[in-house]
């Protein structure tokens, strides 16, 4: 298929109109057949439970061009999986995870010529979500859903790409000890805008947030996971009920232990013994990982490998990771999907 006019390097992490999206609604107790459609808008009830009370969640993921033309979706088992238990959490009603695999398949399919060729250093982004719609005034659980993916060519996350950015401690909380934290709501991710804002006003690319109940021991860097390299190299990333499982840092966990031999840990990481990392990651679906220069606390800024290099065992872990979204890297059994062309 010919490819849709778009300068692949220069792409960033924005909104693009691609031809289709699939779109699903739950009423009465099931799920339609869902199908693709062209418009990229929805027309719901102004009492719908997402505009009132938040009922949303939402995943994502990406689809990869290998370099034999293979077309490659990264775990969409887990998106899909984590997806239900958002829909737990605020008590929506879930969408199966086998038709949310073969939902994400079709629309990258319907949407080939957005997907940037191999050596691009893009890919296709998918946006699945579901939201609580229908008329309803009380607090309760919505009584009708909408499940929709759609897609969009991207770049990097950061401009730069794969270079060290620096961090700041944020004063707010990202989520409460027994709250949302572990569920990709939508909620979230509206109270981090202002903490955000703030970071990125003094300079740096974002926030990192600290565990709500204690306030001493990192969670979460924006909307990515934290990881860190000892200098006895391990890999460590935090462990707490209120971060959000990422696909990314878990797939980072086996890729650092079983492709690198790397010995890891999830574990209580306190901010005030950073000292303890020679280098140090975000990592997430968007960006896969951002390098981390430094990690300013309290006016004082802890620079892990550099401001300006990319520490090796963190390119290592980059590079491998996305050779194995790529297909030029074995990765572990159904990590990668294959889409039937």
């Amino acid at each position: 298929m010919e490819k849709a006019y778009i300068d692949w390097s220069t792409l960033g992490f924005s909104y693009v109109k691609t031809d289709k999206r699939y779109i699903s609604r739950w009423k009465d107790g099931k799920w339609d057949e869902g199908a693709l459609v062209d418009d990229n808008t929805i027309t719901i009830s102004e009492a719908s439970t997402v505009f009132h009370y938040g009922q949303s969640c939402f995943e994502g993921m990406k689809a990869y061009t290998a370099k034999d033309g293979r077309v490659l979706l990264f775990r969409p088992d887990e998106n899909a999986k984590r997806m239900v238990q958002s829909c737990r959490r605020v008590m929506m009603s879930e969408f199966p995870v086998d038709r949310f695999i073969e939902a994400c398949k079709q629309v990258v399919k319907a949407n080939l010529k957005y997907l940037p060729p191999y050596g691009s250093g893009a890919s296709l982004y998918l946006r699945p979500y579901l939201i609580g719609v229908g008329d309803n005034l009380g607090v309760r659980p919505a009584p009708e859903y909408i499940f929709s993916i759609f897609c969009v060519p991207v770049g990097a996350y950061f401009k730069g790409g794969l270079a060290p950015v620096n961090f700041t401690i944020s004063d707010f909380d990202r989520a409460a000890p027994n709250g949302t934290g572990a569920a990709k709501v939508g909620g979230n991710y509206a109270g981090s805008l202002l903490s955000h804002e703030k970071a990125v006003k003094k300079g740096f690319a974002d926030c990192i947030y600290l565990d709500p109940a204690t306030h001493t021991k990192i969670e979460e860097v924006g909307a990515a996971n934290f990881f860190g390299i000892t200098h006895d190299e391990k890999f460590i990333t935090p462990k707490s009920p209120s971060i959000l499982p990422s696909i990314t840092k878990y797939s980072l966990l086996h890729v650092a232990k079983e492709y690198l031999g790397l010995k890891t840990e999830e574990r209580d990481v306190h901010v005030d013994k950073l000292a303890e990392f020679k280098e140090a990651g975000a990592c997430g679906t968007a960006a896969v990982i951002s390098p981390i220069g430094g990690i300013e606390n309290k006016g004082n800024l802890q620079v892990f490998h550099s401001e300006t290099e990319v520490g090796p065992i963190t390119r290592k872990l980059y590079d491998t990771l996305t050779g194995i979204q790529y297909g030029d890297i074995v990765g572990p059994e159904g990590w990668v999907v294959e889409v039937d062309l």
